[in-house]
């Protein structure tokens, strides 16, 4: 269950806790397409086509081809100045920083980010259909691949689809159940209502690019610019929320 406001506003602990998570924005500046963006993925696939379980159930090869795209596509991409910042701020503040994510890409972890959560899966790993053994493949294909716990060669992506449970939605409830201040890097809000979460917090900020009347009055520090352009001021408002 949520802590109430007053919980919020003063936690039994004198140790504040940031959960800070991030979408697609933050990893836009790296070269990784989107969906949702201008000349995004969306204009070249069919989402429901490549990403929902009736998708998957009607053309697995499709979505196979899809992911390993994705997946090479990734192993030329390098982690920007936010994605290093986080990192920076998470091996700072172990304990005190919750690093959540809807990106499935590894970029984070590539610029030494460590515990970062998942909401969505990670491109990088496959999943195992008959023993559920998730395992790394990397940035190769899948096409050979088989589990290496149960030997079977009935494995998937390990992304989550629509039509399907996200298990780490529970690791987002703790989170927002434990943490005073909440920090969102880079998302439209279209897929968890973080205008809906912010009002849980006595500390916010949303970046994103462009203004939204949707989220921007929920949250009580905003900056409208690039991941990469308001890094040092994000790092500068966590540093000084952890310090007070």
């Amino acid at each position: 269950m949520a802590k109430s406001a007053l919980e919020k506003i003063n936690p039994p602990s004198s140790r504040k806790k940031v959960l800070i998570l991030s979408g697609a924005g933050l990893s836009a500046e790296s070269g990784v397409r989107t969906f949702r963006e201008s000349d995004g993925l969306w204009e070249e696939y069919d989402v429901m086509e490549v990403c929902s379980v009736e998708g998957y159930s009607r053309n697995p090869r499709l979505v196979a081809d899809f992911y390993d795209a994705r997946r090479m596509d990734l192993s030329e991409k390098q982690p920007n100045r936010a994605h290093e910042m986080l990192s920076r701020l998470k091996n700072k503040y172990p304990s005190q920083i919750d690093i959540l994510t809807q990106n499935v890409d590894d970029l984070l972890e590539r610029a030494g980010c460590p515990d970062v959560i998942h909401l969505h899966g990670t491109l990088t790993h496959l999943r195992c259909e008959m023993c559920g053994n998730v395992f790394e493949i990397g940035y190769q294909s899948q096409s050979d691949a088989k589990c290496p716990a149960c030997q079977s060669k009935k494995v998937r992506h390990n992304v989550v689809m629509f039509g399907e449970e996200a298990p780490m939605y529970a690791k987002l409830q703790e989170s927002i159940d434990e943490c005073e201040a909440f920090v969102v890097i880079g998302t439209s809000g279209q897929v968890l209502d973080v205008a809906w979460y912010a009002q849980w917090f006595e500390h916010s900020l949303l970046n994103n690019l462009d203004p939204d009347v949707r989220l921007d009055p929920y949250f009580k520090v905003v900056y409208h610019e690039k991941a990469t352009a308001a890094a040092e001021k994000i790092e500068k408002y966590v540093e000084d929320l952890l310090a007070e």
